[in-house]
């Protein structure tokens, strides 16, 4: 008798093990979606009919939009439209003559250098000049001569190529001079064998536009055709350099229209991309989307920091949201109110695509049809709080 009841109680036992094992396999198991909208649908919120109309409700549809991308970009010249002016011959500064900000016309001096180079030039012309006239004037004699029987016709020629050679290495002579920006009357002083005073050489701006660097200091020693002096730059159109990463990448193409915002003025700028890099940046993993943009009283600066938002030409389709519906939980994670079947109204957690406009693309966690809370989810959400 004893002995059936111990085995009678040992039975019950391993049933008891046995439910509460299957129990805690339960507990332990991953919740289903279903298992998920249930859980938000039993902390769903009711209001009443007077509550409700601090509300406003969105129908989800799918529409057709065209992307908008927000991205960083820095500020570059535009190359097209900048020149860096290099030394065209040796020598010492002796004098700067343009400061950083200065507007200059093409041709305008920049500054004056004490070179070698261009006495040289200028001596090395003088003496052509001399050369060549002299040999013109015997090779002309020469052919009066020819004709007379005064000298041999081999003799006449001689005389003729010594004139020629002699003048083209007069005019080569002048090209050094107008490749060292010397003055057309400084050149015309020479031709006329006037005196020139003693003056360096000048280096000149190869375009009009506005002296955007300085890179040399009085004294410092230049290299002809080596040393970087100046950066001129027509300031009037800029370009802007916008990273672009992952799937943003894919959005973007030659064309698109940009706006860019510098952060502390009220104007935002209008641009156009140009260009897009067929490289990536190893380090950012970025691709660089140019953008050409008009700069109006040179409010960009060289290297400043802007924020870019381009919009894309090509049509999308999928879930707009209003950002307005869009909240975050504890953890950051965005969710929005819908609209439950009694009316009440439950959190669901979606997945941000790119912003457009003043909405989100929603790739995941909405279905077309479904209501959400688009004005006063935050409200839904203190009342679900209370």
């Amino acid at each position: 008798m004893i002995k059936s009841i111990h085995a009678k109680r040992r039975a019950n036992a391993g049933a008891v093990i046995a439910m509460a094992a299957v129990v805690l396999f339960a507990g332990c198991s991953p919740r289903s979606d279903n298992d998920q909208k249930a859980s938000a649908a039993a902390n769903a919120v009711t209001l009443t009919a007077a509550q409700r109309q601090n509300i406003r409700i969105y129908t989800v549809a799918r529409s057709k939009f065209r992307r908008t991308i927000e991205t960083e970009g820095a500020v570059d010249f535009d190359n097209d439209q900048a020149t860096s002016v290099l030394a065209p011959f040796s020598g010492p500064v002796a004098k700067l003559l343009v400061s950083p900000g200065d507007k200059v016309r093409k041709g305008a001096p920049l500054a004056i250098v004490d070179s070698p180079d261009f006495a040289e030039a200028v001596t090395t012309y003088r003496k052509a000049l001399s050369t060549a006239a002299t040999l013109r004037k015997l090779a002309d004699m020469d052919k009066d001569l020819l004709q007379h029987n005064g000298v041999s016709q081999r003799e006449a020629t001689q005389a003729e190529t010594d004139a020629v050679s002699a003048e083209a290495d007069r005019d080569a002579a002048l090209q050094a001079l107008v490749s060292l920006n010397v003055e057309p009357e400084t050149i015309r002083d020479i031709r006329e064998d006037r005196p020139v005073s003693h003056i360096g050489g000048i280096i000149r701006s190869p375009i009009s536009g506005t002296v955007a660097e300085k890179l040399i200091t009085p004294g410092e020693l230049l290299q002809a055709g080596t040393t970087p002096c100046f950066t001129v730059a027509d300031l009037s159109r800029v370009w802007v350099m916008a990273q672009m990463f992952g799937s943003d990448q894919a959005s973007v193409s030659v064309g698109d229209t940009a706006e860019v915002d510098s952060g502390f003025a009220s104007t935002r700028l209008s641009g156009r991309v140009d260009n897009i890099s067929t490289l990536v940046n190893p380090d950012t993993r970025s691709v660089i989307a140019r953008v050409v943009v008009d700069n109006p009283g040179n409010l960009l600066k060289k290297q400043m920091y802007v924020h870019v938002r381009i919009q894309s030409r090509e049509e999308s389709s999928g879930l707009l949201v209003p950002v307005s519906a869009i909240l975050r939980d504890d953890e950051n994670l965005p969710f929005v109110y819908v609209v439950q079947a009694d009316s009440s109204f439950a959190r669901q957690h979606v997945s941000l695509g790119a912003r457009t406009g003043d909405s989100y693309e929603i790739p995941d966690g909405l279905k077309g049809g479904e209501r959400v809370v688009v004005d006063g989810a935050i409200f839904v959400q203190f009342m679900q709080n209370q």
